[in-house]
């Protein structure tokens, strides 16, 4: 049984090293994700702000690799299906369906922006509680060796006691880049569902601004 108790501690330990690799994995990936993101919805922002009418954003704007972008063409396309389609839906249903289309996309986008978060808080929340089960776990085993060996001096007692402290302090080291880590990317998250909000507001009002309850044939420019 003695035998297979430092087992258990390297096992903890690896397990609390693979755990801040993927920790630093997610920090990185979400990093360079949130630039390139910030980037293409500053450009597409740029563009749409341009536009007098839904019209000139499908003219004008070009729909780059986005969420805003995204959230645009899905709207776009609900949009014209609309101004193509059956003519017995009212005004305000169309308003309506171009607004669920909208929100429909956007939680899409925001699922998508949320991924690798769960990661980050499950490592911050459970890292230390693994490394304390390795440091209880080898706490454990040096008293049990001490106790075979009938002798308690703290030449005896501080190394294994101090060897088995050390899964605490990894633990405590992967948690802490994790939980920063995911209040960075929450704030972020936060600024990003404002942004799409907001776009959704500014695109309802290109809607309505292009006659979405009109009649095609009377209507000109129509897509």
């Amino acid at each position: 049984m003695l035998y297979s108790l430092p087992s258990i501690i390297d096992s903890v330990l690896i397990l609390l090293a693979l755990m801040s690799i993927v920790v630093w994995g997610v920090v990185i990936h979400k990093l360079m994700s949130f630039y390139k993101l910030n980037q293409r919805n500053t450009t597409f922002l740029e563009e749409f702000r341009l536009a007098e009418d839904l019209y000139q954003v499908r003219t004008k704007t070009k729909l780059t690799d986005g969420s805003l972008a995204r959230i645009c063409q899905a709207g776009l396309d609900e949009w014209k299906r609309l101004r193509l389609g059956v003519q017995s839906i009212s005004a305000v249903d169309k308003k309506e369906l171009v607004n669920a289309v909208l929100k429909q996309q956007a939680h899409t986008e925001q699922a998508r922006i949320e991924k690798g978060l769960a990661i980050l808080a499950s490592i911050g929340s459970t890292a230390p509680f693994i490394g304390l089960f390795g440091t209880v776990w080898g706490i454990m085993h040096a008293l049990k060796d001490i106790s075979s060996k009938g002798s308690a001096g703290l030449d005896v007692v501080a190394g294994p006691i101090g060897e088995a402290l050390i899964a605490t302090g990894i633990g405590i080291a992967t948690a802490v880049p994790a939980v920063l880590a995911y209040n960075y990317f929450l704030r972020k998250l936060k600024s990003s569902n404002a942004q799409i909000e907001n776009f959704g507001i500014a695109f309802q009002y290109l809607a309505i601004k292009s006659g979405i309850g009109s009649d095609p044939k009377t209507s000109t420019g129509a897509a």
